[in-house]
């Protein structure tokens, strides 16, 4: 009788032991699992918060550059559009020309204070993009050789005119998408002149490697 019970005892405490192991490995287990779900949720306020920061920063920057330009957008000589400014092309160039006119010369003047003064406190570049419509430049006109060329000449045009008036040298380059990127239809005159322009976009600096300037 008392073997039995002693039997009946180990057991009971055998079934004990092995209940108290799986409470140990289920409480382990929701714990990782809890652990985990904390971090991804610090993981995702932290995302959330830096998309916040960075659109507040992008509304910031846009709401200065306007601030910057309220004199020529007012004028509505130049539009700002994404933080891009732009320039319809027939202000600044005859058809076929990469020749500043009198009203485009006026009009890089009138940015050149602003723009300069947008520069000065932040960390940015102006990158300077000419563009053109699809069609082929006139046979007439031998000094470009495509779309591409043209664009690439207005684009210098722009960027030596605002170093010209003022604009640091170091904070401008220019760039070049000839037909590339429309901002409408070719199929018309009026989409075509609309796709002739040149854009101003200041654009971040690029990052030093600080390795390569300690060489």
């Amino acid at each position: 009788m008392s073997d039995e019970i002693e039997l009946e005892s180990e057991s009971t405490a055998t079934t004990w032991a092995a209940f108290g192991d799986l409470m140990s490995v289920l409480l382990g287990a929701f714990v990782l699992i809890l652990a985990g779900v904390i971090a991804m949720q610090v993981q995702l306020s932290n995302q959330l918060d830096e998309t916040v920061r960075q659109r507040e920063a992008e509304a910031d920057r846009l709401k200065t550059l306007e601030q910057a330009l309220a004199g020529p957008l007012a004028g509505g000589r130049v539009t700002v559009i994404n933080g891009r400014i732009g320039i319809s092309g027939s202000v600044l160039f005859a058809l076929n020309s990469d020749r500043l006119q009198p009203e485009g010369r006026d009009l890089l003047q009138s940015l050149a204070a602003p723009l300069s003064e947008y520069l000065q406190s932040r960390d940015e570049l102006l990158m300077v993009s000419g563009f053109t419509d699809d069609r082929p430049v006139l046979d007439s006109n031998m000094r470009f050789a495509d779309n591409l060329d043209l664009s690439a000449a207005r684009a210098m045009t722009v960027t030596r005119g605002l170093i010209a008036a003022g604009v640091p040298s170091r904070s401008v380059f220019a760039a070049a998408f000839g037909a590339e990127q429309p901002v409408s239809s070719n199929e018309d005159e009026a989409g075509r002149s609309k796709n002739r322009r040149v854009e101003i976009a200041p654009i971040p600096k690029p990052k030093t490697d600080a390795a390569t300037d300690a060489d």
